[in-house]
């Protein structure tokens, strides 16, 4: 299984000044066959981002997922992509790291960013 991870945090301003940090994961197929990806609830992709190796903010915090049993098919070449979206961040260098929550497959990303004041 040949999965590939990228990870894109991208840092905007919304209509009433509050920032926001959209983050995208995209997981490629890189091998020559066709990968099942399967999971055990609705998440399928945990976002952490860290602070001088401090973690100040976790996607799944607080929330609660479906419990369902889902499979996604990537044919070699194909991508999948994965969103999550964190508000009101301090200004600060951060690492971002995205996973994906398989059964039985991994694949994970890092990216640097920045928010300013």
């Amino acid at each position: 299984m040949a999965l590939e991870g990228t990870l894109e945090a991208d840092v905007s301003t919304d209509g009433r000044g509050s920032t926001i940090v959209e983050f995208s994961f995209r997981v490629t197929n890189e091998g020559s066959e066709p990968v099942e990806v399967q999971f055990s609830d609705a998440c399928k992709a945990e976002f952490v981002v860290t602070d001088d190796g401090r973690e100040v903010w976790r996607y799944t915090d607080g929330k609660l997922f479906t419990q369902m049993l889902s499979a996604e098919r990537l044919a070699p070449g194909e991508t999948a992509t994965y969103e999550a979206e964190w508000t009101d961040p301090l200004p600060g260098g951060y690492v971002a790291a995205a996973e994906l929550r398989a059964r039985e497959a991994t694949c994970e990303a890092r990216t640097d960013f920045g928010v300013s004041s």
